[in-house]
This record gives C-alpha cells, sequence and structure tokens, in this order.
C-alpha cells in the first residue's frame, strides 16, 4: 500500500473508528490503479465505471479534469465551435467511442485526434463542419466507424480519410455534396474494407456508372433522394441493382429516379430488347484463344445500343471506353470479345444495358465463360484453388482413409466381448444382440469349434436374465438364411444356407 494511502487510512480509523467517505472512494481508486489526479468526475458530467457523459452542459471547452481511463467520452448537445491540436489536455489511450454530435463545429485541425489513437467510433454529426481537409483525420488507423451525416459538406479534398485504413462505415447523409467522392476508395491509405457508404439526401446529379458496378460487389451504397440525371447509362444502373436485389435500392425503390412511370425508358431500349426467352448459357474456349460473347437480352441486329457494361470477374467495362492493355473489349452492339483468354477469365459475365423493364430475378442476365477443359473447370469450380486448399483436400482424404482403417482392426481385433456357451446351451455376456461365432475355417467342416477366427450374426435382442428352462425361439429361421457374405470364408460360398446348426448360437 502507499504511503498516501496508509497515512489517509490511519487518520480514518482515529476517533473512534469513523470511516471519511471522500477518504474510502480515494483509497479506492487507488487499489483500482487510478491516480488521484484522473480519478475523480467533474462536476458538469457523469461518470460510470469507464463511461463518462457530459451531454447537454452548454460547454464551449473541456473540463480539464477528465478521467483518462474513458472507453465512451459523450459530449454532445454542448457548444463546442473548433477542434483544436490541444482541445484535449491529455491522451485518452484507452477511449474507443468519441460522441461530438449537435455541437457548432465547423472546423477540425490536423492532429486533432493524436491523442486518441485507438478510436474505433466517432460521431461528428449534426454540425457545421462545409469542408473536410487532407490529413483532418490523422491518427485514426483503427477507426470503423465515422458518422458526419447532417453537417454542410460541399467538398471533400483528396487526402481527407487517408489515415483511415480500417474505416468500414461512413454517413455522409443529408449534407451538399455534388459529386460522388469516388477519391476516398482510391487514395493512398485511405479505406480498403468500405461496406458502408450513404450519400443519400444530398445534391449529386451524376455518378459513375462503371465504378458503382465494381464497388457496389463490395459493399451497399446508399442514393436515394439525390437529384440523379435520369439518363440510360442509369437506367442501366439501376435495372441491373433491380435484377440483382440490391439492397440499397430495393428498399428505398420508390426514392429513385427512373422508376416505372418516369425516365427515358423507351428512348434507352428502343430497338434493344429482344423477344427471345433468355437461357443460360455457357461459352467454352481455349487458353489464348479468342472469344465473343453477345449480350443476353439484345437483338442480335442491334447496331448501336445506347451504352453496355459489361460485369466481368476481374473488372467491369462498357462501350464507350477502352483499354488497350485490356484483352476485353465491348462492341457497339453489345458484344463482349476476349481476346488471350486466360484461366483467371472463367466464370459469370453480366451485362448491364438499359432495357427498358425489370427482369424477373430468375431471368438470367448473365453468361457462363469457361476457360480451358470444361470438366476440369467445374471440378475446380471455375477458379484456381490455391495449393493450400488442394493439400487440405488431400489431408481430409489421407484423414479418412486412416481412421477408415482403424476402425477396420478394431473390429476384427479387439471385439468387444466373447461368448460362451452356458449349461443349456445360451449365450451369455453379449446381451442377445451379437453372438459371436468362434470357428477355425480348418475345422469347420469336422464340427469341431474353436476360438479362432471370429464372425457377428446380428439377431434380435432378448434379455439376458431370462429363465434358461425356457425355450427360446430363434430370430433367424436356420433353414432359410443365406450367408450373402455375412458369414464368409474360405470353407464357404456365398449363397450356402446355415443347416448346421452346431454354427447357430
Amino acid at each position: 500500500m502507499s504511503p498516501a494511502a496508509s497515512q489517509l487510512l490511519g487518520r480514518s480509523n482515529v476517533g473512534g473508528g469513523g470511516c471519511n467517505p471522500a477518504a474510502a472512494a480515494l483509497l479506492l481508486s487507488l487499489c483500482l490503479g487510478f491516480p488521484p489526479s484522473v480519478a475523480t468526475c467533474p462536476p458538469h458530467c457523469l461518470c460510470a465505471s469507464d463511461i463518462i457523459s457530459c451531454s447537454g452542459r452548454n460547454l464551449s471547452a473541456l473540463p480539464l479534469d477528465l478521467p483518462s481511463y474513458a472507453t465512451r467520452l459523450d459530449l454532445s448537445h454542448n457548444a463546442l465551435t473548433v477542434l483544436c491540436v490541444d482541445w484535449i489536455s491529455q491522451p485518452f489511450d484507452r477511449l474507443a467511442t468519441l460522441v461530438l454530435s449537435r455541437n457548432s463545429i465547423s472546423r477540425v485541425d490536423v492532429n486533432a485526434f493524436a491523442v486518441t489513437p485507438h478510436l474505433l467510433h466517432l460521431d461528428l454529426s449534426s454540425n457545421r463542419l462545409t469542408v473536410l481537409n487532407s490529413s483532418v483525420f490523422t491518427g485514426l488507423k483503427e477507426l470503423k466507424e465515422l458518422l458526419l451525416f447532417g453537417n454542410q459538406i460541399i467538398q471533400i479534398n483528396p487526402g481527407a480519410l487517408s489515415d483511415l485504413p480500417s474505416l468500414q462505415r461512413l454517413y455522409l447523409s443529408g449534407n451538399r455534396l455534388m459529386d460522388f467522392p469516388l477519391g476516398l476508395y482510391w487514395e493512398p491509405g485511405g479505406p480498403r474494407n468500405l461496406t458502408f457508404l450513404d450519400l443519400s439526401y444530398n445534391r449529386i446529379s451524376r455518378v459513375p456508372v462503371q465504378n458503382l458496378l465494381s464497388l457496389a460487389q463490395k459493399g451497399g451504397i446508399y442514393l436515394q433522394e439525390n437529384p440523379l440525371v435520369c439518363d440510360c447509362a442509369l437506367l442501366a444502373l439501376l435495372e441491373y441493382w433491380m435484377w440483382k436485389q440490391y439492397r440499397p435500392l430495393v428498399d428505398f425503390r420508390g426514392e429513385y429516379p427512373c422508376r416505372d412511370d418516369s425516365g427515358p425508358g423507351s428512348e434507352c431500349s428502343q430497338q434493344v430488347a429482344s423477344s427471345m426467352p433468355l437461357e443460360e448459357q455457357t461459352y467454352q474456349v481455349e487458353p489464348g484463344k479468342w472469344l465473343q460473347v453477345p449480350c443476353p437480352g439484345l437483338a442480335p441486329p442491334a447496331t448501336a445500343s445506347p451504352e453496355v457494361f459489361w460485369v466481368t470477374p476481374r473488372t467491369v467495362v462498357n462501350s464507350s471506353t477502352s483499354d488497350p492493355n485490356s484483352n476485353l473489349t465491348v462492341f457497339t452492339n453489345g458484344t463482349l470479345e476476349i481476346r488471350s483468354a486466360l484461366m483467371e477469365d472463367s466464370g459469370m459475365y453480366g451485362c448491364v444495358t438499359a432495357r427498358g423493364y425489370h427482369h424477373h430475378p430468375s431471368e438470367p442476365l448473365e453468361v457462363r465463360v469457361v476457360v480451358g477443359n470444361s470438366s476440369t473447370t467445374s471440378t475446380s469450380g471455375l477458379a484456381h484453388r490455391s495449393s493450400a486448399e488442394h493439400f487440405n483436400t488431400a489431408f481430409t482424404t489421407l484423414a479418412s482413409c486412416v481412421v477408415s482403417i482403424i476402425l477396420v482392426l478394431l473390429y476384427l481385433y479387439l471385439t468387444p466381448c466373447r461368448c460362451r456357451e452356458g449349461r443349456s446351451g445360451g449365450a451369455r455376456g453379449c446381451g442377445g444382440r451379437a453372438i459371436l461365432l468362434c470357428s477355425d475355417p480348418r475345422e469347420v467342416e469336422s464340427g469341431q469349434r474353436r476360438s479362432n477366427g471370429k464372425r457377428v450374426a446380428f439377431l434380435e435382442p432378448q434379455a439376458e436374465d431370462s429363465d434358461i428352462g425356457v425355450p427360446k425361439t430363434p430370430a433367424v429361421n436356420s433353414g432359410h438364411a443365406t450367408t450373402e457374405g455375412i458369414l464368409k470364408n474360405g470353407s464357404r460360398t456365398v449363397g450356402q444356407t446355415l443347416t448346421d446348426p452346431a454354427h447357430m448360437a
């Protein structure tokens, strides 16, 4: 015990053994390992264990004596305006959740969150932020959730989210963004596992359709209640998402443009849709060869489709742009050409174009491409399995064989009991379920019985403690039962009947 605690404890016992409540609280904090300077709770806050709430206190600055052992700090509904570098007087190494919503914060300086390096959830919603500057969230490498909805953000500068590699959920709803923030997906150090992006209720008019076809496969992107320009590319995107039952679209279908009763559906799909019923098709090509895949649902004489996107296993390509370094090309009529096919090109290919109506999820809008031998590809699931997967399969097979061999050996050489004839010829010690017929194959013909060579015949259950004098009805008719391999050995052949009572227990 520390000297201060000993002295305090000694003083508390003076004068009849009375106890000072403040001294007891201080002693408890010392026993828990909290220094006296950080164990107290500010008068404007509420402290419960490691949760501190200073909400609704009209604070324009933080108290200097905030306990630094907190894991959750709630500063919502106050009057904070600027988050400077020293807005927190001491590091909060254990802080995981920081709530700053419903303040008047209009500026966040660089390194403002350097004192909270292990932050997982940051809530800056319903403030007055207008621009997210570069490196504004420096030091939050473990941050997983960032709430910025309800601000006035009109611009996200490059590098604003460059130090958030662990970010998974980003809320930007209810701001004033006019462009889709595509850069946050590609900037160095930015979020690589972003599975949720809420951009609803902004001012975005156009979206990068080709990029969204690729990004939407990784997570949900919410775009409802934006003034999107309903062109043919957007119509194709929404039709494809509806066919895929994409949750961000299905849940808010009525809040998107290009619905069934609006949009240029007739213009985009003019002489494009095919009257032929759609069937799932498979195309096969040898490695290094060329293959042309027509777009399902397009009429064969179509010469100039408005815009066609192909979602491939590795990328997304369209008819308006072409990459000379890629082996994939989309013609103006929607046909996809694969040049010098690789094994990695095997998989499902989806054709995305504005057809003017929504397809049922059971109607195939995708085709299967097989590069190489179809049997080999189907066996491997149309994908290359790693060496670890091959090892796991071989190891599982080997382990199964070893276990099977062990079970067979246990069955042959470690039979649980050996039946002996009682005085009245009855079998005792096996419960009546399995009777061991012990005989030597060389002595079967002479009628002798020995304990070598074990064979099993399964009979109906019988009570072991039944009266010996009561005659037992045999469960197997010895005049009609055949071996059929159950009691097979060198002295009997399959098909012989068991007529010798000496071989029945």
